[in-house]
């Protein structure tokens, strides 16, 4: 299966996002002992986003959404449990913060792919 077929099939576009949503939540909760600096998640979170726009261009927003949207549902769970958690105060109010940031880092990440995607259709094309 070569990276044009993965971008045709939308389950697996969501799963892999999913997963890398995890995986970055992970590293966020875990890594550590939860101390890892939220510049890592970000840039992680960004890195994985602008990845997902440069292999599947539009559709790649199927993949980042789900990652993006594993950040901050963590930090929801684990409130409402009444969890210990980093986030600092543990509130609705800064986890909303948080789900805004890192909505808009994802979104500037995904919007860089894209850029790079057509950079380089338009750079082979070209040759």
């Amino acid at each position: 299966m070569n990276i044009e077929n993965v971008g045709k099939r939308v389950s697996l576009l969501i799963g892999i996002g999913f997963i890398t949503g995890v995986v970055i939540s992970a590293i966020d909760n875990y890594a550590f002992e939860g101390e890892v600096s939220p510049v890592v998640i970000v840039a992680l979170l960004f890195l994985t986003s602008a990845t997902f726009g440069a292999f599947f261009s539009r559709k790649g927003y199927l993949a980042a959404i789900p990652a993006w949207v594993c950040i901050p549902l963590v930090h929801i769970v684990k409130h409402l449990l009444n969890l210990p958690d980093t986030i600092y105060p543990n509130t609705y109010a800064s986890i909303i913060k948080l789900a805004i940031f890192t909505f808009v880092v994802a979104l500037i990440g995904f919007g860089i792919g894209i850029l790079l995607n057509r950079f380089f259709k338009a750079a082979v094309k070209n040759n």
